[in-house]
């Protein structure tokens, strides 16, 4: 309970990112009214802002993941989420001439290649 009287409310989430390898993360959405205001449904495709906090409990410690904001990501965002970019051609390019190797010396004493 709050010093208001009001009861504290927490809802855990789980999102996964869209790498190779996808990661998963649990985060908390604290307060009613933040809980209500998100709105998370699952199998939603949001941006998530969050706070990361860590806390000492009997020599331990626990990290807390809070979010503060959730943007809910449209579907032309997500299949190009940035405009592609063109690579500026390479100038041609002269090939350098081949110099042959020397592999000959007269110095034994040094028989390391570099």
């Amino acid at each position: 309970m709050s010093k208001a009287g009001n009861e504290w409310k927490a809802q855990e989430y789980v999102i996964e990112t869209h790498d190779q390898y996808p990661k998963r993360m649990c985060f908390e959405v604290f307060g009613a009214e933040r809980i209500q205001q998100f709105n998370i449904q699952a199998g939603e495709e949001l941006n998530v802002s969050f706070d990361v906090d860590a806390r000492q409990w009997n020599d331990r410690w626990f990290n807390s993941i809070r979010a503060w904001k959730v943007e809910r990501v449209g579907a032309e965002a997500l299949q190009a989420p940035f405009p592609p970019q063109q690579a500026a051609p390479f100038p041609p390019q002269n090939a350098a001439p081949a110099v042959p190797a020397d592999f000959s010396a007269s110095d034994s004493s040094d028989d390391l290649p570099f």
